[in-house]
């Protein structure tokens, strides 16, 4: 009697292991056509990068589409890396560039989401779970571990500034990125209804 082969994972979930880079093929490439992260970058500046990520977020559709899924609960941090990493693919600057770039992107949707007036975005996936980040009730004063009589100051929420983000961007982000998103809401709030 013939015995029925069993599937193993890889056929449950329809991948052949089999079609897969040989180790080394990279190196085979032609030089005549590098990849694009393999070239000189576009940006070396900081400030210039940034700049372009912000023209790129804020074009009407991306920037349609950043707001809803900001409101759907889509963490801001896991939004920034895709937005960098895509930057990065194209060849507009390197991976070290790409990680200065990530707190100055992740306060561009900060203050995407606060203009779109969504409360409750998620900074990073784990963010209700994570004890240092817990707001405690107005009643509670906070526990001073030197035991002097002295008062413990609490830090409020840091906003962006020109050392986190340009003074350019800064700029933009307080005049441009307000109209801009404004007229994003509007338009989605006229085709739900």
């Amino acid at each position: 009697m013939a015995e029925k082969i069993r599937e193993n994972q890889f056929d449950e979930v329809g991948v052949n292991p089999f079609n897969a880079p040989i180790p080394g093929e990279s190196l085979t490439a032609s030089p005549e056509n590098p990849n694009s992260w393999e070239r000189p970058p576009e940006y070396t500046d900081q400030d210039e990068a940034m700049m372009a990520v912000y023209m790129e977020l804020t074009e009407l559709d991306t920037l349609k589409k950043l707001v809803t899924i900001i409101n759907d609960g889509v963490p801001l941090d896991e939004i920034a890396q895709v937005a960098l990493y895509r930057g990065y693919t194209q060849g507009k600057y390197t991976p070290d560039m790409m990680l200065m770039l990530a707190e100055p992107t992740i306060y561009l949707l900060i203050a995407i989401a606060d203009y779109a007036d969504i409360e409750d975005y998620t900074l990073y996936e784990g963010e209700e779970d994570d004890i240092d980040t817990e707001i405690p009730e107005d009643n509670i004063t906070p526990a001073n571990m030197d035991e002097s009589e002295e008062k413990v100051e609490t830090k409020d929420i840091q906003k962006p500034s020109e050392e986190t983000v340009g003074k350019g961007l800064l700029s933009r982000i307080k005049k441009d990125l307000p109209s801009k998103v404004k007229e994003v809401v509007n338009v989605k709030e006229e085709i739900e209804e």
